[in-house]
């Protein structure tokens, strides 16, 4: 494998009862309670999201303002301000921006706001709430959730370190900033005469080689597909799929594509050989890219497993499907 798999861990919409370690017990500026909630005042039912207000522009932290406590009977989810972007769906990975509040308390129990930065998860490895609730909303939208307890923290008893009881609704203001591609997506570029080709289906595409080809001393970085999403730095964890082979002879080295069934990896791009940390390093998310490796940029001293020998160019097609920051 050339790319390292890692897990994408969730913050404080993880299903860990522990939510976040430094979740806050007070509210802070970014919520504002128009009642001040009492533990001895049972939570009010509410059959609507009209009952809670957001205020604020989309990717600025919002302030929320309701009658605390409060509660749902079922998850509710309704957009504030609606995207364009891709849709997202209840297995998607996606990068957002958060806001978490304890309808009970009124208090901020997590926000990535406060943080500065976006965070991103598989909504697989969330609470259930925050998958329903984000199921079928765009990259772009602004999305209010109340989560009731059993798609929170029921199930785990609480999340004790962040003051969430059995039986809390939780309500959840969500920046959908991008989601993972299954796929490239953009505008066709063609390439310039005397590269490998690559052909096939898009989800099983075949590497070729000119016959007048000549074997590059230098790396070649060709874009295949131009995306139009977020550039990949060079300190990112990147998911792609790819397909390599050795110069000439076309022998693969390494797939993801295995069967026409894409599954993607994902990795620090700075635990990939050096060809892939300075050719993919400003390619945006949603492109294929060729790549064409000499063996002092791939493995100058040969490689075990995949068996690569000492020095030989590689040629790599690969598909930018999702970019963060390394955790």
């Amino acid at each position: 494998m050339l790319i390292p798999v890692v897990l994408i861990a969730a913050a404080g919409c993880s299903k860990n009862s522990s939510a976040r370690a430094q979740a806050t017990a007070s509210p802070s500026s970014t919520a504002t309670a128009s009642s001040t909630a009492s533990a001895s005042v049972a939570p009010r039912i509410i059959s609507s999201l009209d009952a809670i207000t957001v205020s604020g522009a989309p990717g600025a932290a919002p302030t929320v303002s309701a009658e605390w406590p409060l509660a749902v009977k079922e998850t509710m989810s309704k957009v504030i301000t609606p995207g364009t972007g891709a849709v997202v769906t209840s297995s998607s990975t996606v990068e957002v921006n958060y806001l978490g509040i304890d309808a009970r308390t009124g208090a901020t129990f997590d926000s990535s706001f406060s943080r500065g930065k976006t965070t991103s998860f598989g909504l697989s490895q969330v609470i259930a709430g925050f998958s329903k609730g984000l199921d079928g909303k765009h990259v772009g939208d602004r999305v209010l959730l109340a989560v009731s307890g059993p798609d929170g923290y029921d199930s785990a008893g609480g999340a004790a370190s962040a003051g969430i009881n059995v039986g809390d609704t939780l309500v959840f203001v969500v920046d959908i900033v991008s989601v993972q591609l299954t796929q490239p997506a953009g505008s066709p570029v063609t390439p310039p005469a005397g590269l490998p080709t690559v052909s096939g289906d898009i989800n099983n595409p075949a590497i070729s080689f000119p016959p007048d080809a000549k074997e590059p001393t230098d790396l070649v970085v060709q874009p295949l597909i131009a995306g139009t999403g977020k550039k990949v730095s060079a300190g990112d964890t990147v998911t792609v799929n790819y397909l390599g082979v050795e110069w000439g002879s076309g022998r693969v080295i390494g797939t993801t594509y295995a069967d026409g069934k894409p599954a993607p990896q994902t990795g620090a791009l700075t635990g990939t050989i050096e060809g892939w940390q300075k050719g993919l390093v400003n390619q945006t998310v949603g492109s294929r890219v060729l790549l064409v490796v000499p063996g002092s940029l791939a493995y100058p001293a040969g490689n075990a497993t995949p068996s690569i020998a000492p020095g030989k160019t590689l040629v790599f097609v690969v598909d930018i499907l999702f970019t963060q920051p390394a955790s």
